[in-house]
Formats: C-alpha cells, sequence, structure tokens
C-alpha cells in the first residue's frame, strides 16, 4: 500500500487499526455480567432511541449519489501516484494522480469533478474517474469557453504533424505550431509536458475537433505594445532589437512587438552571402529605420548605415593608373568584382583581363577568392565606382608588332575558329591572325578550312601583311613552300599528254588528279572514250592539256581530244597527199598545152595515153 502524504497510513489500512483499537478498548472495559442476548435483539440501545432511528439519523448525515452521474468532490489527501477524494459517501474514493496531470498545481481542498462508476466494488470499494467526468462536461466547457473568450489550462501531451496535442477538460485540442507563441519556435520538444494557458479559437462539432491558441494570450498584450511603438517610429530613427528570423535574402528583427526586415544589402557595406555570416539568432543589435508604408505594417531597416561609408575612408591619394590588390568576391560572364578595401569594390570587365581578342568568359581568367593585381582604369568618387584592369600589367603586344612578327617571318600559331573564307588562328595571346582559304595550299582547292586543319591543332604561317589599327595580321600557310606552278608551267603545257585519275565527278565535269599532286578539271564532252563511252570515276586515262592558267591556278584537260587530233592529223595528211598529185597534174596539163602547136598526129595519140595514165595514177590515192 502507498503511504498518504497527511499521516503516513494508508486509508483502509487506518480503518482497519481503529476498529482493533475499539475492540480492544470494548474487551478491555467489558462487564462480565454484560447482557449479551439483549444486544443481538438489538435491544441494548441508547435510552429513548431505537436502532431504525439511529440508522435513519446515519444515513441523513451521507450524501445521496448515484452510479453513472458526475458529482464534485474534495481533495482530502494525495500522493505521487493517488489522490483521495471525498464526495460525501460513507467512504472515500481513489483516483490515479495520472487523471489530474493537466493541473500540475492540484492540492488538499480543491474542488474536483468526479464520476461515479460505482458504489462498491469487489472489495466494497468506491470507484470513481475525474477524467469520465471532465469528459462528460469537457464539450459544454469547450463551447462555453469559446462564446465567453474564457482562458483555460491545458496539459500539453505530445508533439504532432504541424503542432501540439494538448488535454483540454480530457479533449485531445489541436495548438498549431504558429500558434504557441508570436516568436518562430524552434524546439518544439520544451514545451511537451507543461501545462499552459490557452483561448479555444475553433470547435467543429461534426469532427469533434478543437484549435486552441497560446499565442492569442500574447498577442492581446503586445498588441498595445505595438500601438505604442508605431505611433513613435520616425525615418532614421535606431532602435534596439532583437533577432528573430534568418532567411535568404534577410534578417528579421523583433522591435518589441513590431516586426521589420533588413534586407541582406543593408546588412554590410561588403558583399554578403548569407545573413548569417553577419548576425546570429536572438542576438540584440542596434538598427536604425530606412523607410516603412503608410500604416506602418511594413517596416525596412538598416544595420550598415549605423556605420561610415568605406568609400568615405579611401585613401585620398589614390588615382587612375595606381596599383591596387584585392580578393575576387563575386564572378559574372562579363566581369569580376574585387575587393580592395571592406566595401570598397572595383569591376574587372572580361576585355581587361587580357589582350585577346576572343570572346571568353571572366570564368577562364578568375574565380572566386583569387588574390588579384590591378591598374585602376576609372574611379569616380561620387558615384562610388571604380574600373579595375589587369592585362595592363602587361606589355601590349602590338607595340612593337613590326619587330616581334616583320612581314616575312615564319611562326607556329593555334587555331582558334573557322569561317567559310579562312581560319582564325592566335600566335601569342592578344596577337591574333587570318589565313584566307585562298592560303592554305598551292595545289588542293579547299571548299572549307575544316577540310585542311582542326580547332586548336598547331599550324606553320608566314606573316603577309600587319594592319596594326585593327589590330589584325594577314597570315599564309601556302607560303611556307615556293609556288609549284613556276615548275608545272613547264610540265603541263598545251597539248602535252598525262596520265591522270578521276577522283570526282559532277555535272559540269570530273576532278583529275595529275602527277606532283596537282589537280585538272574536265568537262563531261571531254571526258568520252573512244568507244563512245563515258569516263567514271577512279578511272586511269590519258588526258591532254587544252589550257592552263598560272594565275588562277588552273589545268583543263580532255581526253576525247587525244583521239580526235590523230583522227585530224590523219586527215590532214591525206588532204595533203591529194593536193600535192592534183598539183603535179596541174603542172604537166600546161606544159601539154604550151606544147599542143607543135605535136603531131603520133604525138596525140601519144598524148592520150599519158592523160589516161594520169588519170588512173590519181584515182588510187582517194582509193
Amino acid at each position: 500500500m502507498t503511504e498518504l502524504e497527511g499521516n503516513g497510513q494508508e486509508p483502509m489500512a487506518q480503518a482497519q487499526n481503529t476498529a482493533a483499537k475499539v475492540q480492544q478498548a470494548a474487551a478491555d472495559t467489558a462487564d462480565a455480567n454484560f447482557d449479551w442476548d439483549s444486544f443481538e435483539s438489538d435491544d441494548l440501545l441508547v435510552p429513548g432511541t431505537k436502532k431504525e432511528d439511529l440508522e435513519k439519523m446515519y444515513d441523513q448525515t451521507l450524501s445521496t449519489i448515484s452510479e453513472k452521474e458526475v458529482i464534485d468532490g474534495t481533495v482530502i489527501s494525495m500522493n505521487k501516484r493517488e489522490v483521495v477524494i471525498n464526495i460525501g459517501f460513507k467512504s472515500d474514493g481513489i483516483v490515479s494522480r495520472n487523471e489530474f496531470r493537466y493541473n500540475p498545481d492540484l492540492k488538499i481542498g480543491d474542488k474536483v469533478e468526479i464520476y461515479v462508476e460505482s458504489q462498491e466494488d469487489k472489495k466494497g470499494q468506491l470507484v470513481l474517474s475525474h477524467k469520465k467526468a471532465r469528459a462528460l462536461r469537457s464539450w459544454d466547457r469547450v463551447n462555453e469557453a469559446l462564446e465567453k473568450d474564457e482562458v483555460i489550462k491545458g496539459y500539453i501531451k505530445c508533439r504532432t504533424k504541424g503542432g501540439m496535442i494538448v488535454d483540454v477538460f480530457g479533449i485531445e485540442a489541436f495548438l498549431p505550431g504558429s500558434q504557441i507563441d508570436v516568436k518562430p519556435i524552434r524546439d518544439y520538444d520544451i514545451f511537451v509536458g507543461k501545462t499552459m494557458e490557452f483561448k479555444v479559437v475553433k470547435i467543429n462539432p461534426e469532427f469533434k475537433n478543437v484549435v486552441v491558441s497560446h499565442k492569442a494570450l500574447i498577442e492581446a498584450e503586445l498588441e498595445q505594445q505595438k500601438k505604442e511603438i508605431i505611433s513613435k517610429l520616425e525615418k532614421g530613427q535606431v532602435l534596439e532589437g532583437t533577432v528573430k528570423n534568418i532567411t535568404s535574402y534577410g534578417v528579421f528583427i523583433d522591435l518589441g512587438g513590431v516586426d521589420g526586415l533588413i534586407h541582406i544589402t543593408d546588412l554590410s557595406w561588403g558583399r554578403v552571402s548569407h545573413p548569417e555570416e553577419i548576425v546570429q539568432l536572438d542576438q540584440k543589435l542596434n538598427v536604425v529605420i530606412l523607410d516603412f508604408d503608410d500604416e506602418k505594417k511594413r517596416i525596412a531597416l538598416g544595420l550598415k548605415q549605423l556605420t561610415a561609408h568605406p568609400w568615405d575612408a579611401l585613401n585620398a591619394e589614390l588615382k587612375v593608373g595606381d596599383i591596387v590588390k584585392g580578393k575576387v568576391v563575386v564572378m559574372a560572364d562579363y566581369g569580376a568584382f574585387v575587393e580592395i578595401a571592406a566595401g570598397v569594390e572595383g569591376l574587372i570587365h572580361v576585355s581587361e583581363m587580357s589582350w585577346s581578342q576572343h570572346l571568353r568568359s571572366a570564368q577562364d581568367f578568375l574565380k572566386v577568392g583569387d588574390e588579384v593585381e590591378a591598374t585602376v582604369l576609372t574611379l569616380d568618387r561620387d558615384e562610388r565606382k571604380m574600373s579595375l584592369g589587369i592585362k595592363q600589367l602587361k606589355a601590349d603586344p602590338w607595340d612593337k608588332i613590326e619587330e616581334r612578327y616583320p612581314i616575312g617571318s615564319k611562326h607556329s600559331a593555334k587555331v582558334r575558329n573557322f569561317t567559310n573564307f579562312g581560319v582564325f588562328v592566335e600566335i601569342e595571346e592578344g596577337i591574333d591572325g587570318l589565313i584566307h582559304i585562298s592560303d592554305l595550299s598551292w595545289t588542293k582547292k579547299v571548299k572549307h578550312p575544316a577540310e585542311f586543319t582542326a580547332i586548336s591543332e598547331e599550324i606553320e604561317v608566314v606573316v603577309l601583311e600587319i594592319d596594326k589599327e585593327n589590330r589584325r595580321l594577314s597570315l599564309g600557310h601556302k607560303q611556307l613552300e615556293e609556288n609549284p606552278w613556276d615548275v608545272f608551267e613547264t610540265i603541263f603545257t598545251v597539248d602535252s599528254i598525262h596520265e591522270g585519275t578521276i577522283v570526282d565527278i559532277f555535272d559540269k565535269g570530273a576532278v583529275i588528279a595529275l602527277p606532283y599532286g596537282v589537280e585538272g578539271f574536265a568537262t563531261p564532252r571531254h571526258l568520252v572514250k573512244e568507244d563512245g563511252s563515258q569516263a567514271k570515276a577512279e578511272e586511269k586515262l590519258q588526258f591532254k592539256v587544252i589550257e592552263f592558267n598560272k594565275g588562277a591556278k588552273r589545268i583543263i584537260l580532255s581526253h576525247s581530244r587525244i583521239f580526235e587530233d590523230e583522227k585530224k592529223g590523219e586527215e590532214q595528211a591525206a588532204k595533203k597527199e591529194q593536193a600535192k598529185a592534183t598539183a603535179a597534174t596541174k603542172k604537166t596539163v600546161k606544159k601539154i598545152k604550151d606544147n599542143l602547136e607543135k605535136t603531131t598526129l603520133g604525138d596525140i595519140s601519144e598524148l592520150a595515153a599519158l592523160k589516161d595514165q594520169m588519170e588512173a595514177d590519181e584515182k588510187k590515192p582517194r582509193e
């Protein structure tokens, strides 16, 4: 049995001990002549009374109770496990202390609600319940608390999603996390097991849901403070506040019931990646009011404004052309911001990072955290702007371009980019040049530079021209070798015949590969073979040069011209022989005519024979 706090004994043990003492006292004082028969027959009574009267009188001293009803009782004793309740019945009841954990201030003498479950159990004990009594009356009390806007007490049992579960009059009510306090809650577990005051803010009878708020009790008090603070707000006013919440874009400050925001840009004159670099939660600090709306619901605060601007402390002797040191704090594609002093930054544009003319990103040169030296290019103290350059720390490679890269000099360059008309190369950082497509090869006809070289490859070049004003060199690759067309002119003379291979055929003709790596061209009609068929790709044939143009680097060829010219030659030879015979005949005839007058009859017959002979000879060549 558990000891009672009042006298250190259990209620039942106390009653048993008392009864034993009474019996012992009666036995000690018993009269030997006591009439036990009269006692057993109920005749031994107080003079002038009857047993029924005494029972009636005793019953009047007891409360009339019924099972399954709620009545009020009084706490007469309690310990850590049990509470003894007097309900005016012939015996007291015991209720578990757990049913009163919502009320840690419970004490002897307090009136409590009790539900009578049974007047007597198997052991003759009165069975009571405080939890059931609260549950039966709870909805009436909850509704009454909502209607009258009463402050009630509740016991926070546990956490749940989005808030806490609170025991209110035996009902499990929901306390949203946002309704615990006016300040953001960072640790919900510290509230579990606490008894706090609440207001009922919402009831859903259909689903038996109750929502309570502790914040509502605080807000009423803060509202008055808020009105007083807002009425006194002025721009430029300095107030003390507490860091209430930190976000990526700023810090919320509690000014004593009124919240203001310090934007991340107003925390420090220098660059701030996150507000946590400057402030901490619950930190107290002074802030200045920068602005607020007409209703003063949005208050803009500043922290950096309480200190002097770093530009005001910048060295007065700093000027354009000076070299400064700093740290890269922000990177962008177009440049890098360098902090040369706390809150003083300068921009290095990507065009000021290298003498190179290639379009590149600033990330190719610098990264956040780099320590750099730079030259001051512009300085505007009024606008608090500064531009810097790092390429100026190196000599401009174009200053002595004629000395370093004279016309005719040979160099190695890296291919940077292609266009349809040529190749852009870089000899060194800042020195760019163009190789025109016509200057890539003496012999090969290049349709696109990609056929000849590739990006990032090394290529040998010769300086052809210098354009210092536009910072561009005109370069050549084929000029590394002598012009082979001077030699080709003596080899591929007109009407000379050479063996060639057809490497490509298209509508307008074919490309023929000739000896010494040179190529020629033949139209379709010059590709007809002697048997009348058309020449095909990869076929090797004899070709005759019908045109050679050194300036245009063009050789026109013909295969059909070979046998066509042979046929023409034979025909011309036959014509020459015929002409010769005809001339001889004419000469003879003339001679005869000249001697005709001197001819005799015999001569005439002889002449006729000669004529026949000549005509016969004339017919033989024709046959």
